[in-house]
């Protein structure tokens, strides 16, 4: 009898995601007949007893986290990788045959991943706008691919905080500036959105004509009006999609063994679960609906 294996994301609010739709394609896509995997709304209260549940029970095989887990978690695990403690966020956990859990972060190869597949592959310099959680992910990413100075754009000394020990860890040279200058940040030639909705609308006007690559983390809506203004001036957009599904092929490696995970069919899912406003595959040309 083959054994039965599952796996599920973890969150609060969790309703909203999409984990689901991409592992489920990615399993069907494999041939993984006899995996599962679920949504479980769960927040930092509830954490600890999950965690309990699941080692005595072996057909879990591994979770992938969001908001507000990503670092409550590291207590509760056996160890972490070192990309995940450089940020100090875990947003997989990869459960062992022996009960261990190692906790991993495929927010930043995803991110990275997500940028090749576009034809970035080094920039001279960036900017970031925000200091959240996925920020710690963008200037970890950074570290590998720019040159040159990374210039975040903050709304306080809190967020400026912990940036600057975040640039420390990874050896990357943040310079830190008030959110009322983000107008600035759009003539970088990579610029990472990081931002909840909404945050960079009023940005849209200072778009500069030749925009250089723009990635928006969010996905739904989409596009955000700040990556319909950009393509507008002929700048090259990446999307919320591109890094869900570039983490998530990370995620269904680890976490089933089997590689490559299949891109293209967790994409298409993920795309047709939006209903199609996310546009067409990685490479396609930019347009107003299109990433």
């Amino acid at each position: 009898m083959t054994r039965r294996r599952r796996a599920a994301v973890l969150g609060s609010p969790i309703a909203h995601s999409l984990s689901p739709v991409l592992h489920r394609a990615a399993y069907d896509a494999l041939g993984l007949d006899n995996w599962s995997y679920d949504r479980f709304e769960v927040g930092e209260v509830g954490l600890p007893g999950f965690f309990e549940t699941l080692r005595d029970d072996p057909s879990w095989a591994g979770l992938s986290l969001t908001m507000p887990l990503k670092r409550a978690v590291i207590p509760l695990l056996d160890e972490i990788t070192d990309t995940a403690a450089a940020v100090e966020a875990v947003n997989t956990v990869v459960l062992g045959d022996d009960g261990r859990c190692t906790g991993d972060n495929t927010d930043i190869p995803g991110m990275i991943a997500a940028l090749r597949e576009r034809g970035v592959e080094k920039v001279e310099s960036a900017a970031i706008l925000g200091a959240g959680a996925t920020a710690s992910s963008a200037v970890a990413a950074l570290s590998l691919i720019c040159t040159g100075p990374v210039t975040a754009y903050v709304r306080s000394e809190t967020r400026a905080a912990e940036m600057r020990g975040w640039a420390e860890r990874l050896a990357v040279d943040v310079r830190i500036d008030e959110w009322a200058r983000a107008d600035r940040a759009l003539r970088a030639p990579l610029v990472i959105a990081t931002t909840p909705a909404g945050a960079t609308d009023e940005l849209t006007a200072a778009v500069p004509a030749g925009a250089g690559t723009l990635f928006d983390v969010l996905y739904e809506p989409w596009p955000t009006p700040l990556a319909a203004a950009w393509e507008k001036h002929d700048g090259a957009v990446i999307g919320g999609l591109d890094l869900l599904v570039h983490q998530a092929v990370l995620q269904v490696e680890l976490m089933t063994g089997r590689s490559p995970a299949p891109l293209a069919a967790m994409r298409a899912a993920g795309n047709a679960a939006l209903g199609g406003s996310n546009g067409d595959a990685a490479g396609s040309s930019p347009s107003p609906s299109s990433s």
